[in-house]
């Protein structure tokens, strides 16, 4: 039976129907994928059966007291002022004891008599595992200063402070429109094991082919107005769609033929076009939308020419890089070569991104030396995406760069051809940038980056707000793609498919350079933890008699401060990455010292609790 499901819904975008009479349900327990091309209605159903709106037709039905949590795109965050206004739900008594909690807590003079009150409320309502769980929640999506302003976040921390209260508040079902955006590869891996635990209702609609593989059991594709169901994973449905477009071709072929006699009828009968041949006539009609066949889809064409590299390529000799005493890079050596394919890994702020302005120039090393080859020529897709004025055109945009391009096969475009290759009509193409959604602004920004004809390609998060269907483009352009590729991405299998290589930051320092994907270098990292995890585990089961015997016990309160120290030093741990990453993005001197002062005051607390919990350690 559906929880949660619509009757004969029918909407409409821009005068056109998206979808009429549409049938789409969830029971409990069911964990599924919608799919489709740009254009489709995906969000839009999203927001239909999160009651964001109601449809145009039909209506959405619900089981009585299910709670639904919607991950939009774009979070709204309108009449909200800081992130502890957003997170505690005022109408929530756990939440509010525990933001109570927090705050006297982390007041200079602690109420000792009203901690004590919280702490007997927090225990009666067995909420400290509740409390636990918030805390891993914010630390796990990079969420530590509750005090600071909403209006002063980016886009990607809007979206992970958004996740957080949607998995704090453990709706009944999770709606979920691109979850994994602006989360790191451990971050994603995290949540998938958290969204398969317990039997939760999931609905999503993502980019993510690796994540729809490890949570979905259903994937459900939204085309022509229909929903196909898929009773698997991702995998599973590209194998069974190909197999249903391969039949709907043969079909609409056989159609096509019977539509030849039929419209030879037609012409020849027009005297019979009366009651009696109604029927017929109608059935031409349907035969005639049946013959169509299978939609062709647009697809964004990729095939720019690519400079002619020389034998020297870029250098790295000893360089090493630091802010204000923290190391990110240190005596790192590598001589780039032809056919190179290199992902970089690492947790947020452990240096990728110095890296990658070392080797383009906008950094200069601290110590050692970086060596560009004379016909090196970077191109550089960044995160950030692209600067433009209000007033700026799409064909303005391209036209700054070249009024015609060189494409692989030695055709040359002017750049109004190349834009509708990439997919900009002309009515898109002499219209702003600012009216572009996001996903089209990286197309725009992709092709500017391609059409300098780069023999050096650096691509950071590529895959941020771009469908499936133009990222199987993408992919099937750099694999084809002879110059160097350096890939930073969260998308796993991007990294797999197109990087046999891996520079892996450890953010004090250290680049590991290890010879295959990210599938490897995760397989091989499971198999140490489960070595040293067993090694651990015999040690523990063989002690002295005389260690048992004679080995302290906590107290209650002992063991209520080792349990909080755990999580403060958590908490600490991400502010020290948090500052570190922001001291990387600043140049402003007074700015810089403030942020160093933060940085060594957030070390000294961390290395107190650190020797404290190392103390208590001794008796668990």
């Amino acid at each position: 039976m559906s929880i949660l499901s619509t009757e004969q819904v029918g909407h409409s975008f821009n005068d056109k129907w998206l979808f009429k009479e549409l049938h789409f349900g969830l029971q409990k327990g069911d964990r599924i994928a919608l799919v489709g091309i740009n254009g489709t209605g995906k969000s839009t159903l999203l927001k239909l059966l999160a009651e964001v709106f109601p449809p145009e037709e039909g209506k959405i039905v619900k089981e009585k007291g299910i709670r639904i949590g919607y991950l939009p795109q774009e979070p709204d965050f309108s009449g909200l002022n800081t992130i502890n206004d957003f997170i505690y739900s005022a109408d929530n008594e756990q939440q509010q004891l525990i933001k109570q909690y927090e705050e006297l807590i982390d007041s200079p003079t602690v109420d000792e008599n009203k901690l004590a009150i919280i702490t007997d409320q927090l225990t009666a309502l067995n909420a400290w595992e509740y409390e636990y769980n918030i805390k891993t929640i914010l630390n796990r999506l990079q969420i530590s200063n509750f005090d600071q302003k909403i209006d002063s976040l980016s886009g990607g921390q809007k979206k992970r402070l958004s996740l957080a209260k949607l998995l704090i508040d453990e709706p009944d079902i999770y709606i979920l429109d691109e979850p994994t955006n602006h989360l790191d590869i451990e971050t994603i891996e995290w949540l998938e094991k958290l969204l398969t635990t317990g039997q939760k209702t999931v609905l999503t609609v993502s980019h993510d082919r690796y994540f729809l593989d490890n949570i979905c059991t259903e994937i459900r594709e939204l085309d022509k107005a229909k929903v196909h169901l898929y009773k698997g994973n991702y995998a599973y449905f590209l194998e069974k769609k190909a197999e249903r477009e391969y039949n709907d071709a043969i079909q609409a072929e056989k159609a096509r033929n019977l539509l030849r006699r039929e419209l030879e009828w037609m012409r020849r009968q027009p005297q019979a076009r009366g009651t009696k041949s109604k029927s017929r006539i109608d059935a031409y009609y349907a035969l005639e939308e049946k013959s169509k066949g299978p939609r062709a889809h647009d697809k964004v064409e990729l095939s720019v020419k690519v400079s002619r590299q020389g034998s020297k390529i870029l250098e790295l000799n000893n360089v090493s890089k630091s802010f204000d005493g923290h190391t990110f890079i240190d005596n790192f050596s590598y001589i780039f070569k032809k056919g190179d394919r290199i992902g970089l890994a690492g947790k947020n702020g452990t240096g990728k991104s110095t890296f990658l302005n070392l080797l383009t120039g906008t950094l200069s090393p601290d110590a050692g030396t970086v060596d560009i080859g004379e016909t090196t020529k970077f191109g550089y897709y960044r995160q950030g995406g692209l600067n433009f004025d209000s007033g700026d055109r799409v064909l303005d945009i391209v036209k700054n760069v070249a009024e015609y391009i060189k494409m692989a096969n030695g055709d040359t475009l002017t750049a109004s051809q190349l834009l509708t290759l990439f997919l900009f009509p002309p009515e898109k193409q002499f219209g702003m940038v600012s009216k572009l959604s996001g996903g089209e602004k990286k197309r725009l920004q992709l092709m500017r980056v391609l059409m300098a004809n780069p023999n050096f390609l650096i691509l950071d998060e590529p895959s941020n707000d771009l469908d499936i269907d133009t990222l199987n483009v993408l992919e099937d352009f750099l694999i084809n793609y002879p110059g160097i590729l350096i890939l930073v991405s969260h998308d796993r299998y991007l990294i797999d498919k197109l990087t046999e290589q891996l520079f892996i930051f450890d953010g004090a320092g250290d680049v590991t350079i290890y010879n295959g994907n990210y599938a490897d270098y995760k397989a091989e990292q499971e198999l140490k933890l489960k070595e040293e995890k067993s090694i651990d585990k015999t040690t523990k089961e063989s002690p002295t008699t005389t260690g048992q015997s004679n080995k302290k016990k906590l107290s209650f309160k002992e063991q209520f401060e080792y349990d909080t120290i755990e999580k403060e030093i958590e908490v600490l741990e991400k502010s020290i990455i948090e500052k570190t990453d922001l001291l990387n993005n600043t140049t402003e001197h007074e700015a810089l010292t403030e942020i160093s002062n933060e940085i060594q005051n957030l070390q000294k607390e961390l290395d107190k609790k650190s020797d404290r919990w190392i103390e208590l350690s001794e008796y668990i």
